[in-house]
């Protein structure tokens, strides 16, 4: 499996598992869609990047994955807490990654915009993953 694919699919596992998470948004609404409007609230799967980090054996990836939040508000409160939510719930401990073992997991960064409509809030975190292929 792609270790990006499989990044995504552990941090989702992490985050549906998270009550603090589920709380802010339904776990039906964490998911890898390509939807615009996206349900409200949303923790939309996005954009995704592997580098090489460049071991001898070339089986070193470092993941980097974008999760888009969405929610209807016209201030960003909401959209804070849901990324601080997801923060948490990714340093609580390393992500189980399938096929691969994970030496690290963070929120690398964290961005909050207003969308141009004037009552949807977005955030984008940027989940980074250090895994090794098994």
């Amino acid at each position: 499996m792609n270790a990006s694919l499989a990044v995504q699919i552990a941090v989702r596992a992490r985050l549906i598992a998270t009550p603090v998470v589920t709380a802010l948004v339904p776990a039906d609404n964490i998911t890898d869609i390509n939807s615009r409007p996206a349900p409200d609230p949303a923790i939309i799967m996005g954009e995704g990047q592997s580098v090489d980090f460049g071991d001898i054996a070339r089986r070193g990836e470092n993941v980097f994955l974008d999760l888009h939040v969405w929610k209807k508000e016209t201030g960003l409160e909401g959209v804070k807490a849901i990324a601080g939510a997801i923060r948490s719930a990714i340093h609580s401990e390393r992500l189980a990654v399938v096929g691969y073992s994970c030496g690290d997991s963070r929120v690398s960064s964290m961005r909050f915009l207003r969308d141009p409509d004037g009552e949807t809030a977005h955030g984008v975190v940027t989940v980074e993953a250090l895994v090794v292929e098994v």
